[in-house]
């Protein structure tokens, strides 16, 4: 089994890891980095539990190489926000109560986040083409979909008091 040596970043950190060949990014996030908001759910990429940002896109840990990440920038939910800081996407999926089990949960947020940044005032309609790869087997999408909406506020609300990107 062949391995090889790769740089990248993860939550701003600069990580350095020995990874097999066959190795996902999913398994590097949950097993060596002990990142867990990443969810194993299909391993097909088709469900978006697993969702993370790369260089700031939504892309699905599970189906990417963990050597295809060499240089780039990885986001999980544990890298978000803080307790202290929360991020408006997950200030809002709190306060619109939009999780029941939570197993989707870090996949929305990070989707979420992903949509937000390309298109800061989307409609309902946009929100639920952009989530619908993503699963959620208790059936909150109307709550979902609500937090999204509410983030969307929140996010401008905070440019509007810091407009640095």
């Amino acid at each position: 089994m062949s391995s090889q040596v790769v740089t990248f970043s993860v939550n701003r950190l600069a990580r350095t890891l020995t990874v097999s060949a066959q190795a996902s990014l999913l398994g590097v996030l949950r097993n060596d980095l002990e990142l867990n908001s990443p969810k194993y759910g299909c391993g097909l990429g088709e469900c978006g539990a697993c969702t993370v940002l790369v260089d700031g896109v939504a892309a699905r840990a599970c189906v990417i190489p963990a050597a295809g990440v060499a240089g780039r920038e990885i986001t999980t939910l544990e890298g978000l926000g803080s307790l202290a800081a929360l991020h408006p996407v997950q200030q809002a999926f709190i306060e619109e109560q939009a999780a029941q089990c939570g197993y989707c949960l870090s996949g929305m947020i990070m989707m979420t986040s992903a949509l937000l940044a390309r298109k800061p005032d989307p409609t309902e309609d946009e929100i639920r083409r952009e989530l619908s790869g993503n699963l959620c087997r208790c059936g909150t999408h109307l709550e979902i979909v609500n937090a999204v909406l509410r983030a969307a506020e929140l996010t401008r609300q905070a440019l509007a008091k810091d407009p640095r990107p």
